[in-house]
């Protein structure tokens, strides 16, 4: 596979595998939309939310220009050992979102421009944002081990699949909120599966970037 490939492959699995308990959140986002609380209040907050916790996981791509790729894969002990807590605790997480005040009103202007400067403003969509950061701050520990040791090209490829990643997360929670059945099931069996697939990246973290072969009985 080609660094661009598995720049990308890299992406999709960490995005997913982070994210699954942003759709639950996202679904009760959307299950209190209403004539103040918009829509697009929850896709500039997702937005505003996510890109905070890329530029707080940066570090690792910029510590990743100076040190050597294998000792960089050793990062990727850290959504291994993230995986392997959540099996042992198993705890059952409530995901508690305030009931969004409605003591405010907003018209919406005709001016598409305005609107989009106002909707940024509002105070609703730092709240979503709010509410993402602080469900997405586990989410630092397993980037920055990701995008240290890639170039700036496979650091573009991953961003970019992350970016257009939440914009999919929105819409398919935003279908999930209409299909009650579906949302039970991913809201019961969801979190379950994490703990796997974050091992699993770690390892493959790991592996792709050589750290294997540090170990005395690899080098031999």
């Amino acid at each position: 596979m080609s660094k661009l490939g598995t720049a990308f492959s890299e992406g999709i699995i960490a995005f997913i595998a982070t994210n699954i308990d942003d759709i639950i959140i996202l679904l009760i986002f959307f299950s209190q939309v209403d004539v103040n609380f918009r829509r697009r209040h929850i896709l500039l907050g997702q937005y505003l939310g996510f890109t905070a916790i890329i530029i707080a996981s940066l570090p690792g791509f910029f510590g990743g220009l100076v040190v050597q790729r294998e000792w960089i894969g050793l990062l990727g002990l850290l959504p291994i050992a993230i995986g392997i807590q959540q099996l042992v605790s198993r705890k059952e997480e409530t995901t508690t979102v305030q009931t969004v005040s409605s003591d405010f009103s907003q018209s919406t202007p005709s001016n598409p421009v305005l609107s989009f400067i106002l909707s940024i403003l509002h105070p609703q969509t730092y709240k979503v944002a709010a509410v993402t950061i602080a469900n997405g701050g586990d989410n630092i520990s397993i980037y920055i081990p990701l995008f240290a040791g890639h170039d700036l090209a496979s650091l573009g490829v991953i961003l970019s699949i992350f970016f257009v990643m939440v914009g999919v997360w929105c819409a398919i929670a935003y279908f999930l909120s209409r299909q009650p059945t579906i949302a039970e099931i991913l809201s019961r069996y969801g979190k379950a599966v994490v703990p796997f697939v974050l091992i699993g990246l770690g390892m493959f973290i790991m592996y792709e970037r050589g750290t294997f072969t540090l170990l005395p009985w690899v080098r031999s």
